[in-house]
């Protein structure tokens, strides 16, 4: 069902796009335990690849608009939309997976960085305040509330950890039957805004943050997002929904169970996710 160009789905959607949200969830995790020194990326889309094919779901990236990949990688001032291939990762490096996956028609999307072996504390910072800004950003998702609600959580986040750089012309998006859908989820921007947050609609989160500018420009492959200073860059991104009861992070293995405890938000999933 539509409303005003928004997609509102059925519980059984939901639940559709929940198994979707797992096999992306369990494909990260495996990336996460793969992405090591003398690793290229390429090696990481295969083993990504392998893994959604075993789970009987499609990747939403292969194919996608010409994208060779059934992830992105995008390594230290990549932002998004690095193409997997040749580059081989090395000690210092910081990389940011991004991996889609279909089930039954329904969409789910989800994105982490990694540290390859010892990074510089400032990079571990910005990891640590960029997935921190992510799930204030869906802590601040209430039913009743507003889309640029989740914007102005993301962004005060980041701007209350120091100096960085909230990407600008990236955002998050609507999903279900499609990957991309309306409303679009900015990172910054004032509360109380946009679209209203209602039952059965479906939100992809997901704060790019640099240790420098907020400005980038693509490379000559059309698709590698890169800082336009060289800065490094971390991406964090869940699908998520809500609940009578409260939120539900489709993407994550324990529905966003143990990070919404800690910030105090009811857990809007089935018991036992």
């Amino acid at each position: 069902m539509f409303d005003r160009g928004i997609e509102i789905k059925t519980p059984g959607q939901i639940e559709s796009m929940r198994a979707a949200g797992l096999v992306v969830g369990q494909t990260l995790e495996l990336l996460r335990g793969s992405a090591v020194a003398g690793v290229t990326t390429g090696d990481l889309d295969g083993i990504a690849r392998d893994h959604i094919r075993s789970c009987g779901a499609t990747s939403n990236f292969l194919g996608y608009h010409g994208f060779r990949g059934v992830i992105c990688t995008s390594v230290n001032d990549e932002v998004v939309h690095g193409i997997p291939g040749k580059r081989v990762l090395r000690d210092g490096d910081v990389i940011s997976i991004d991996c889609g996956a279909i089930i039954d028609g329904w969409h789910g999307d989800a994105a982490t960085s990694v540290a390859i072996g010892q990074v510089p504390d400032d990079v571990t910072e910005l990891m640590r305040v960029t997935e921190q800004a992510l799930w204030r950003g869906i802590a601040a998702a209430a039913l009743g509330g507003r889309v640029s609600d989740i914007s102005h959580a993301v962004e005060t986040t980041v701007d209350a950890a120091g100096d960085y750089g909230i990407v600008e012309g990236y955002t998050g998006h609507g999903i279900g039957s499609a990957m991309h859908q309306p409303p679009n989820v900015a990172n910054y921007g004032r509360p109380g805004r946009g679209p209203k947050l209602v039952k059965g609609l479906v939100l992809a989160v997901e704060p790019m943050v640099s240790l420098g500018t907020a400005q980038t420009r693509t490379l000559s492959d059309d698709w590698t997002v890169v800082t336009t200073d060289g800065s490094r860059a971390a991406h964090y991104e869940h699908t998520f929904t809500l609940t009578d009861t409260g939120t539900w992070v489709l993407t994550a293995l324990d529905g966003g169970e143990s990070m919404l405890a800690e910030l105090g938000v009811p857990y809007g999933g089935p018991s036992g996710a």
